[in-house]
């Protein structure tokens, strides 16, 4: 098992989700690609691995792609919309 900030974020370019597999569960952030906005569409975490602060690693994986991609960020996942207010150094990415 990995320490919590050793588990690894990859990007499923195919099927449009930054992802974390832990222990046979999997926590996914949806995105949809427009133009140049990442539609942020959904974060979900098992219940198995809730608490652990994954769903805040998958949203910051997220905007540092959206960041370092010059893309903006269109937060319709209410928790990405939370981790924006909480993080105010992403709200520049918001269209």
């Amino acid at each position: 098992m990995f320490p919590e900030q050793e588990i690894p974020v990859t990007q499923n370019t195919q099927a449009s989700r930054f992802e974390i597999q832990v222990e046979g569960h999997l926590a996914v952030l949806e995105y949809q690609m427009q133009g140049n906005v990442m539609v942020c569409t959904h974060t979900g975490v098992p219940e198995a691995l809730g608490g652990r602060g994954l769903g805040s690693k998958l949203a910051r994986a997220a905007l540092e792609y959206a960041r370092q991609n010059d893309l903006k960020v269109w937060p319709l996942c209410s928790f990405v919309a939370g981790y924006i207010q909480k993080h105010p150094e992403y709200q520049p990415l918001v269209k």
